[in-house]
């Protein structure tokens, strides 16, 4: 069997999310109830003219600056024609053939993935298929539509995968789109072919859509690689076509051959002059670039001594970020407060790797799994970074163990109440009194003869039964080291 080499492209549509659509005063809002958000120029009436989303182009650049991109001096937009249901103009206005931004690049680990070019346009409307017939909302129709055209750097499903999802956390980083594949805000083509190892000239390609989620885009590109080479292992050809993903059957199916490619007829659109732009004008936007996350991702793990998965997870989304580094600041004045012998600089290069684990075994464990089951995202909730670092403070120093933490946690999040009135009030307090603990062990200890004997026998296993009681007896409030190390010194 031949070795086959992969070749990959994509071409990436996201939404930006501004007030209104491309080249009108609509609102940029299609989940709306149906044709709820449309005028004459969204619907393509005549008479009607298109005004440039001043807010769309700057943002456009903004992605451009980002990503590496050269961005043009002047940029036109033209009128690419052709006739569907839900485009009501009969073209669509974009700016492929002179578009804003060329070049570029984005790393994926020590890959790096080039750019072609990213222009801007307008979206369509959408369709909904019913039994009688096909209805049309045009709340979509205009809404302002980046597309990004990489070079065909890609190699293989999971790549591509974590190509858009370096995407999007930039996108997001920007604040300019918010990206959601299942939403529909970001659409993923991908284009492939394959050609036997040695040989220059590329494979016929095909292009897959429908792809609503990165796992599909991985999924469907490691299919399409096996199929693709298992027709060139069996003497076929592979031929020119567009392809969709069936999500049920984890599977491409052809959707339409391409004989030859569309003859869109596109001219300057005659409504809008040529846009200009000067040096100025670019120096003022790059200064408005935010921290990118593979920077921040790094700093993370520079700064905090956050491993790079747990760097990773908690730079996924801004907010998560912004929460876990103020947690961090209010962890070192609590700890320092708490702690008088030493600085807070001190105190924090001592235990650095520790309290950063402790705050991301938090966040990504117990927080997440509270913000999860309560459908909500961490800006959502009633938690503020100051009331979180209390409590792991509160747990760094034992005052209370990790059963009472969760407890504190869920009760801080549904009632935005402060973890110490929590601890008091719910006598969560943490038992350290050895006296105390000595007693609940030795009343485990007669109450088990059995698993005491087996303990006594061989089977140390059974320790963690007993620690287990103890923590019964005590309502969840032993120290479960203390508890530990007073039933080993008890069962010898």
């Amino acid at each position: 069997m031949a070795t086959y080499l992969p070749t990959i492209g994509m071409e990436i549509h996201f939404h930006l999310k501004t007030k209104s659509k491309m080249f009108c005063g609509c609102a940029n809002e299609y989940f709306a109830a149906p044709n709820k958000n449309i005028c004459p120029v969204c619907t393509g009436q005549p008479g009607a003219l298109p005004v440039p989303n001043r807010q769309a182009i700057e943002w456009t650049a903004l992605v451009g600056l980002a990503l590496g991109c050269k961005l043009a001096d002047q940029f036109s937009f033209e009128r690419k024609n052709y006739f569907y249901p839900d485009l009501p103009k009969g073209y669509q206005i974009t700016s492929t053939s002179q578009p804003p931004c060329i070049g570029g690049k984005l790393k994926i680990g020590d890959r790096t993935i080039r750019i072609n070019h990213i222009h801007l346009e307008e979206d369509t409307g959408s369709l909904k298929h019913t039994a009688t017939g096909t209805l049309v909302d045009l709340n979509r129709a205009g809404a302002p539509l980046v597309e990004l055209v990489t070079e065909a750097d890609l190699t293989n499903g999971w790549e591509t995968k974590t190509f858009c999802s370096e995407l999007q956390q930039v996108l997001r980083s920007l604040s300019v789109a918010d990206a959601d594949m299942e939403k529909g805000q970001m659409r993923c083509e991908v284009n492939i072919s394959v050609r036997p190892e040695g040989q220059e000239k590329w494979g016929t390609k095909a292009e897959i859509k429908n792809l609503n989620s990165f796992r599909s885009v991985e999924r469907a590109i490691d299919y399409e690689i096996k199929r693709q080479s298992e027709l060139l292992d069996a003497g076929e050809k592979v031929i020119q076509e567009t392809r969709g993903w069936d999500e049920q059957n984890q599977q491409t199916v052809s959707q339409r051959v391409k004989e030859e490619a569309h003859d869109y007829r596109y001219f300057p659109e005659p409504d809008i002059p040529p846009l200009t732009f000067d040096q100025h004008h670019y120096d003022q936007l790059a200064a408005k670039l935010p921290e990118l996350p593979s920077a921040k991702r790094q700093r993370f793990q520079d700064e905090y001594s956050f491993t790079a998965e747990d760097a990773r997870v908690l730079t996924d989304s801004p907010a998560v970020a912004e929460f876990t580094e103020q947690a961090l600041s209010e962890l070192r004045e609590w700890i320092s407060t708490a702690d008088s012998s030493a600085t807070a600089e001190e105190l924090w290069q001592q235990h650095r790797p520790k309290l950063a684990k402790l705050v991301s075994s938090w966040l990504t464990s117990e927080l997440f799994k509270l913000l999860y089951e309560k459908n909500q995202t961490i800006d959502q909730v009633n938690l503020t970074p100051e009331n979180f670092a209390e409590l792991l403070t509160m747990i760094w120093q034992h005052k209370i163990n990790s059963s009472a933490g969760q407890k504190v946690l869920r009760i801080m999040i549904e009632t935005g109440r402060d973890p110490s009135d929590i601890v008091t009030t719910e006598n969560l307090a943490q038992v350290d009194d050895e006296g105390e603990l000595i007693a609940a062990v030795q009343r485990v200890i007669a109450a088990n003869p059995t698993q005491v004997a087996q303990y006594r026998a061989g089977k140390t296993n059974i320790l963690q039964f007993l620690i287990g009681m103890v923590m019964k007896e005590t309502k969840g409030k032993a120290n479960p080291e203390t508890v530990h190390k007073l039933l080993l010194a008890a069962l010898d």
